[in-house]
């Protein structure tokens, strides 16, 4: 009997030098999908991966001193990168994809070309806003206060030769999709995808860039590199084998059961996505649904407001699994969540200290004094007994219908039912009482017996979000391999010998709030020192300089107009510089080594304008540009002093 198939998938993420629990959220769901999908026996293939092209990366690059290439690699593969991130949240994940992968590049290229050959890309010239963060072009009426919708930063002018998707040709079918399909959930997305992008008009997509070189080169149009989104949703398919000769389960799992994605990218994924397989002929995915974020202080997670959670120091406090828990339980999977460290240690300490630690604790501390911890079967059984079977059921049952509808809080919910009424259950039969007299014997075993199956199939449920923590509960009950499937979850107390249980060590230790709020804000402040660079200043001169030789000194504020190299010099850079006064001022530097000419051409800079002129590779300078200078990893950097661009040519500094 062939399985049934599962294709679930993750966007692929953009590399990132600073990883937050934010960017592990959506990976946590989907393995908890995946997991729960194989615990029902399915066929799954679960993929992640990185989208590793683009002007972003190039520029950080370039920053590094490093070439794209060699700066993912780092990210992805290196120590704190985005495979040891998964590896540290034990995500099970069954491909991994690079867009970097030879097999992509190759399928992305005649990907590229059937959707050219067939007439839906076209060349053109784009002329608009974009914004170099998102990777993301915008039209004007689209931004918001003259910036980026999605993230909020500036947008800068952009205007290059390109081919064009003709995404227009399909708006009528992408509307029908969302509007008369369930391909979209939460409900809540299709509206705002259909108000703010359909109704108004869809705009032909660009699909190609010329203006740098990290891309997939088009190749039957040199100087085209395919732009990022054609490159990184089309994973979804190459990473199957489509159009390459790396895999070949194409036929097999596509069409994808779901596309888990942030609400960020939905509109690539509901509405450019379909589009994209409409133009190739291909079957659409069955399901795209945008989760919300994990906000922190009311607002998204993000390196340049400093607000990120460090998922190492979390999992290092309170581990893994309690860190996996807290946010599927305590956020609804389609809605944002705010992420505070009080939030998290209170659910430790609540649902996972008191109520299952203190559970399984109870139960295998007194079925070792009772019973020696062997449970053997028989025993007597009361209307009581008949509840806890009944409500273990209706919660396994429950827990099902939340699972398959993504709804994680509230299957988890259907868990914790059965494990608060199994601690009611031990206050109602009190063991300790039974254990008194001799001829309650066999009312002691059967509530012992009762307690250990509430607990089996607690963990059952909780496995795919907390698969550490269930294998440590099933070794403690002595359950067989055949009680931890989901064929046993069902309340069974006929079977018995299945308990030979062992006591340990607290789940769950109970957490001192203010102490560890205190531990997390030194590890925070440690790991922010730890990440600062190993830098090195020149010492501070014993000169002492008066005030008024001090005052001589005339700085002003300069535009560069022009920057170029100085011939038969690897260090010089000849400025043209506007200094207020409308004649051009000419300064010679010795920075070439950090700046590249076309960089600087625009920026406000600082120079001392009142030095002597002196001559240079024979060209003569007038004045000095301010700089400073450290050392770094024992390579000596410099930075030129850039000033806010509002602020005049000439204007005097003091």
């Amino acid at each position: 009997m062939n399985k049934e198939k599962f294709y679930i998938t993750t966007p692929i993420y953009y590399p990132s030098d600073k990883l937050h629990i934010g960017h592990a959220y959506c990976t946590v769901a989907t393995d908890a999908m995946a997991r729960y999908k194989r615990l029902r026996g399915c066929d799954v293939m679960f993929l992640t991966g990185t989208d590793e092209h683009g002007m972003k990366i190039e520029d950080k690059a370039k920053e590094a001193g490093v070439t794209p290439k060699q700066f993912v690699d780092n990210i992805v593969e290196g120590p704190r990168g985005v495979k040891d991130l998964w590896k540290l949240m034990n995500i099970s994940y069954d491909r991994f994809i690079r867009t970097t992968d030879v097999y992509h590049v190759t399928a992305i290229q005649r990907i590229f070309k059937k959707m050219h050959d067939n007439g839906d890309i076209y060349k053109g010239v784009y002329k608009g806003k974009y914004c170099k963060p998102c990777e993301s072009f915008w039209t004007e009426s689209q931004l918001v206060d003259g910036k980026c919708p999605d993230c909020g930063r500036e947008v800068i002018d952009a205007e290059e030769e390109a081919y064009f998707f003709r995404l227009s040709k399909y708006a009528d079918r992408v509307r029908h999709l969302l509007e008369d399909t369930d391909f979209l959930e939460p409900r809540s997305r299709v509206n705002e995808m259909v108000n703010n992008f359909i109704k108004p008009g869809l705009e032909d997509l660009c699909v190609s860039r010329t203006s740098f070189t990290w891309g997939i080169p088009v190749d039957f149009d040199p100087g085209h590199v395919v732009y990022v989104w054609v490159d990184a949703l089309s994973n979804y398919i190459t990473a199957l084998g489509f159009m390459n000769d790396q895999y070949h389960d194409y036929e097999k799992y596509w069409p994808a059961d779901v596309h888990f994605v942030g609400k960020e990218i939905v509109r690539f994924h509901s509405i450019i996505w379909p589009a994209m397989l409409m133009s190739l002929g291909e079957p659409l995915p069955k399901k795209v649904y945008g989760h919300g974020w994990l906000n922190f202080g009311g607002e998204k997670m993000s390196k340049s407001r400093g607000n990120v959670v460090d998922p190492y120091i979390l999992a290092e406090m309170f581990g893994v699994d309690a860190l996996r828990f807290f946010m599927l339980r305590t956020f609804p999977f389609g809605s944002d969540g705010n992420f505070t460290n009080e939030l998290l240690i209170q659910t430790i300490n609540t649902d996972l200290a008191n109520d299952l630690g203190n559970l399984v604790s109870r139960t295998t501390a007194m079925a070792e004094k009772y019973f020696g911890g062997d449970l053997p079967a028989g025993g007597e059984l009361t209307e009581a007994d008949r509840e806890l079977k009944v409500l273990a059921d209706e919660a396994t049952a429950n827990y099902e219908r939340q699972m398959e509808a993504f709804q994680f809080s509230n299957a988890l919910a259907e868990a914790w039912r059965l494990i608060s009424r199994a601690n009611k259950y031990i206050d109602e039969n009190a063991p300790w009482v039974l254990a008194r007299d001799e001829a309650q014997k066999p009312r002691l075993l059967a509530v012992m017996k009762n307690l250990c199956e509430a607990i089996r199939v607690s963990a059952i449920l909780i496995a795919p979000v907390m698969p550490d923590t269930a294998e440590a509960i099933f070794q403690r009950l002595g359950v067989p391999a055949d009680g931890r499937v989901w064929d046993a979850v069902g309340y069974d107390l006929e079977t018995g010998g299945w308990w030979k249980t062992a006591t340990g060590d607290p789940l769950f230790p109970r957490i001192d709030m203010d102490k560890a709020l205190a531990e997390l804000e030194q590890a925070k402040a440690e790991a922010a020192k730890a990440a600062l660079p190993d830098l090195e200043i020149e010492p501070f001169t014993e000169d002492k300089v008066d005030f008024d030789t001090f005052c001589k000194s005339d700085f002003r504020a300069v535009k560069v107009k022009d920057c170029q190299p100085v011939k038969k010099s690897d260090k010089l850079l000849r400025f043209t510089l506007d200094d207020g006064t409308g004649v051009d001022r000419q300064i010679l530097s010795g920075i070439a080594k950090w700046y590249k000419p076309e960089e600087l051409v625009g920026k406000t800079l600082v120079a001392i304008v009142n030095l002597p002129p002196r001559k240079m590779m024979g060209l003569e300078s007038n004045g000095m540009l301010i700089s400073a200078v450290h050392t770094e990893k024992g390579e000596e950097k410099l930075n030129l002093l850039m000033v806010d661009d509002a602020i005049p040519a000439g204007a005097k500094l003091c």
